[in-house]
């Protein structure tokens, strides 16, 4: 049997699921913010779903020459997914 993962384990899975680059990193900030994120998105309020925050971050931390999306890069793209 699989072992139940922690909140910040479970984000940091999602999150790789949609980067494209495997060297890509998240920093602790980054994965908490997600959590609360996904929280939001799972209580079905006004937002867009966290995989497509991830992908924006994470593209976002490359368009910057960067390999770890860090909470700045979330920050950056969070008024794109937000409901008016």
């Amino acid at each position: 049997s699989s072992a139940l993962l922690s909140a910040q384990e479970t984000v940091d899975r999602l999150l790789r699921l949609h980067f494209r680059d495997g060297r890509t990193r998240v920093n602790g900030d980054a994965q908490l913010l997600m959590a609360e994120m996904l929280k939001v998105f799972v209580r079905g309020e006004c937002a867009a779903p966290a995989p497509e925050a991830a992908a924006r971050a994470a593209r976002q931390a490359q368009a910057e020459d960067l390999e770890k999306v860090d909470v700045e890069h979330v920050e950056k793209v969070l008024p794109q997914l937000v409901c008016n």
